[in-house]
């Protein structure tokens, strides 16, 4: 997911250095009738950014999901959630 974004981004000429981009993954597993399962995923994104790009940032990652191959595997059977946070460079 943090790849497919860090492309959708890059296109709209926002830098996705490790120092700039970086992601908080965690999830939630349950007992669904005897069996663990992976029911969450929930991503929280931090990108530090110049304040003018912050509407391409935006507009990025409100339809990066979209195009995610991992995410699009799993997001009929896992609940994933997103958020993106930015800072001004």
């Amino acid at each position: 997911m943090m790849g497919t974004l860090a492309t959708v981004l890059a296109k709209k000429k926002i830098r996705t250095f490790k120092d700039r981009f970086m992601a908080t993954v965690t999830g939630d597993i349950e007992d669904v009738k005897g069996v663990l399962k992976i029911v969450r995923i929930n991503v929280l994104y931090n990108l530090q950014l110049p304040a003018e790009k912050r509407p391409d940032a935006l507009k990025a990652f409100d339809n990066y999901i979209t195009l995610c191959p991992a995410a699009q595997s799993v997001i009929e059977a896992i609940k994933i959630t997103h958020q993106l946070e930015m800072t001004d460079d």
